[in-house]
């Protein structure tokens, strides 16, 4: 994982202010979580660091690099929201690879992966299951 910071970040959609002039430093392997009340910026910082949406003014580094002009398949980043999209064809395992599967990570590396998360998830007994098959909070 790299260093992730947002720099004097804001936000606007219109005349309206979602994020303003926001200063935030994630350390290399470090783990945040967001919170706060409905409409006070979390889902849209989240999405502007993703690429999803165009910072209004500011910047934001990955690593050290600038990507304001950096598209999101190029960031090489990902981040869980609290509504989740799963695939409901695929079993546990198979939505847990599929980034990894995608940047064609060697099967043996990205199967020590998938199976270092379930064990941090304790959901390791659930890999084979669909998703229908997982409660709300195994989702």
């Amino acid at each position: 994982m790299a260093e992730v910071v947002l720099h004097e970040v804001t936000k606007k959609f219109g005349d309206f202010v979602a994020v303003n002039a926001l200063d935030l430093r994630v350390e290399d392997g470090e783990f945040i979580a967001l919170v706060g009340p409905s409409g006070c910026g979390k889902t849209t910082i989240l999405r502007m660091v993703a690429g999803l949406e165009e910072v209004t003014t500011g910047e934001i580094y990955i690593g050290g690099r600038a990507v304001g002009n950096v598209s999101p398949k190029d960031r090489n980043i990902a981040m869980v929201f609290q509504n989740y999209a799963l695939y409901p064809h695929m079993n546990v395992y198979g939505n847990i690879s599929f980034g990894l599967r995608l940047h064609k990570v060697p099967k043996r590396e990205l199967d020590k992966q998938v199976r270092q998360v379930a064990e941090l998830l304790g959901i390791t007994d659930k890999l084979r299951s669909k998703p229908k098959e997982l409660s709300g909070g195994e989702r």
